[in-house]
């Protein structure tokens, strides 16, 4: 039997958003098993996804070419039948690998002068890219420069396993009560994240009208810092950040009865787990990578200097965070409480 095998971005949030496209593959091709090939850190995200038949850790370090290695690990892929491949970074060192494994119908975007190596080459538009859901999934049409955008969004979609969730509950020792998921950190920079003592004032807000709220602090070990901040604030708040695996923190988003969070892979996971989301938004733009759900609200002041798109505030005040404030947060926060 044929397979597919689809390359995954490097990032958990595009990895999310990626999930649109493997459903229109799986319509096109019903039965034929989909792969993917992931870094360890994200291959989570992708179990999370009905459409994916098996996860392939990819062994590859950061920003290195690894020649030996991937001719080695691409001839193992050969052997398990591809009829095609979509190259999702847009780096050339990942549409190798499907070249080298001789797969045929090599699809992807131009990205770093990929001629030969995408056989199937798309073209997004520069000046106006596409929001990443739809950037994905468009790799699943015949490649036509200037495709109409549709209007509405593909939603992702993930699911939970509700036992990894009851396991994760138990090893943490997490009381019982209304689950409240707060995300306060964000890979990308300091400039993304919304105040630490705003995340705690709102934990205040929601723990007095809700005293069965229980906040779930998440994220990595690099927010584990930004977490403190909270609890030092707020005792009462579980500090999980890198406490849990990426598996048991979606695991745990899913019982969550709404998630608040700045604009992070774990916002897209709370979108995809149909979980009510707050977003907060500053310097990065809600319209090129929303939390693609019904259920979710932005907060983006749109204030002059955002979106800046930097890591850190090259105007040294974040306002564009630090103008939001909890009371702002707890608004459309309250009736997705009230609703649980």
């Amino acid at each position: 039997m044929s397979r597919t095998l689809v390359i995954s971005p490097n990032w958990i949030g595009d990895a999310v958003m990626a999930q649109p496209l493997l459903r229109r593959l799986r319509a096109l091709h019903p039965d034929r098993p989909i792969d993917v090939l992931a870094p360890t850190w994200v291959a989570p995200v992708w179990r999370a996804m009905r459409e994916v038949d098996t996860v392939i850790e990819s062994p590859f370090k950061h920003g290195s070419l690894q020649w030996k290695e991937r001719k080695a690990f691409a001839k193992m892929l050969k052997e398990r039948g591809y009829a095609d491949s979509y190259v999702l970074p847009n780096t050339l060192k990942f549409a190798l690998i499907p070249w080298l494994a001789g797969i045929r119908r090599r699809v992807g975007y131009k990205g770093e002068m990929r001629y030969g190596l995408v056989n199937v080459m798309h073209h997004d538009e520069k000046d106006a890219p596409r929001p990443m859901a739809q950037f994905y999934a468009a790799l699943a049409d015949k490649p036509v420069r200037n495709l109409p955008r549709p209007e509405k969004l593909p939603e992702p979609e993930m699911t939970a396993d509700p036992k990894e969730a009851d396991a994760a509950i138990a090893r943490l020792g997490l009381p019982a009560g209304t689950y409240v998921a707060f995300a306060p950190g964000a890979e990308f920079g300091p400039a993304k994240r919304w105040p630490a003592p705003y995340f705690a004032e709102l934990a205040k807000t929601i723990r007095a009208n809700r005293p069965d709220a229980q906040i779930l602090l998440l994220g990595s070990p690099k927010d584990r810092a930004a977490c403190d901040e909270i609890t030092a604030l707020v005792p009462e708040a579980h500090n999980l950040a890198g406490s849990t695996s990426l598996s048991e923190a979606i695991a745990l988003i899913s019982r969550a009865a709404a998630v608040v969070t700045n604009d992070s892979g774990l916002m897209h996971i709370g979108a995809a787990l149909q979980r009510p989301v707050v977003a907060i938004y500053g310097p990065t733009d809600p319209r090129h990578t929303p939390p693609l759900s019904e259920l979710a609200k932005i907060l983006w002041l749109h204030i002059e200097c955002s979106p800046c798109q930097q890591r850190e505030c090259p105007l040294g005040h974040q306002n564009c965070m630090k103008q939001i404030l909890p009371n702002d947060v707890w608004q459309p926060l309250q009736p997705m409480l009230a609703a649980a």
